[in-house]
């Protein structure tokens, strides 16, 4: 089969499905070449079509993901529907995240895939009210995703680090960790607007941003553990949206 040309071989793939292809790189140099040469090939538009759903294809939630196997690859890191809260579903599309309308009660979701080691980004953004509290970051496997009351969950103990975007302050260990953006008067944050969150495991960091704005570092010394993308919620029926992107653009 390696002797094949490089077209007869993309059209072989187009019928594999992830892990099968990445076992097929591995065969040699040409297999690997075919494989990750071009991002939009047929393979990765047919493997796309048949894991994402046509919501997340039309509509502008992978508009920030330019490639197929981007498109792929974030679906692979998005949030896990056996690691979030009962009250907590995820959608159809495979990125959105919706609250049910459950009294006193904070929630919260991870993502299928985390992370330690590495440069990683991903976007969020709320697609309904923040109510009290309303928090971004990172989370380890052994930090809660749900409690009772209205609480910043996310940040709530040492297994966890968030940004409320309600009032921007920093959230660690249940401690308030100062302000952020580390400016006067910081805009706080509007509907639909979509953050960047920056995930630095070599530097240990965690940074955010906001449209072409770099907002600054908001932790550093993060443990060497995997570290999980994470979300947690206290307004019923609000949505949100994580969209994995890949290794982050310098400058």
């Amino acid at each position: 089969g390696w002797r094949l040309p490089g077209r007869v071989l993309e059209l072989v793939f187009s019928y594999l499905e992830l892990r099968e292809l990445r076992s097929c790189a591995l065969v040699c140099k040409l297999w690997h070449r075919v494989l990750h040469g071009d991002e939009n090939s047929e393979v990765w538009r047919s493997l796309a079509a048949r894991c994402l759903a046509e919501e997340a294809l039309r509509t502008d939630i992978l508009c920030n993901v330019p490639t197929y196997k981007g498109k792929v690859r974030a679906f692979h890191h998005a949030f896990s529907t056996n690691d979030c809260s009962r009250n907590v579903y995820i959608k159809k599309n495979g990125f959105t995240l919706h609250r049910n309308p459950i009294a006193q009660s904070t929630d919260g979701a991870r993502t299928k895939i985390g992370f330690s080691e590495g440069r990683h980004a991903w976007e969020v953004w709320w697609e309904g009210p923040l109510g009290t509290v309303a928090v971004i970051g990172i989370a380890t496997k052994r930090a809660a995703m749900q409690c009772q009351g209205y609480v910043a969950l996310l940040g709530s103990d040492d297994q966890s680090w968030g940004w409320n975007l309600v009032d921007n302050n920093l959230l660690h260990n249940g401690e308030v960790n100062g302000s952020f953006p580390q400016c006067n008067n910081a805009p706080k944050y509007q509907i639909g607007e979509r953050i960047r969150v920056i995930l630095d495991m070599e530097d240990k960091t965690l940074a955010f941003e906001r449209g072409y704005e770099f907002l600054g570092v908001a932790f550093r010394g993060l443990p060497k553990v995997c570290l999980y993308p994470a979300v947690s919620a206290v307004y019923g029926n609000t949505e949100v949206t994580l969209v994995y992107l890949g290794k982050p653009l310098d400058g």
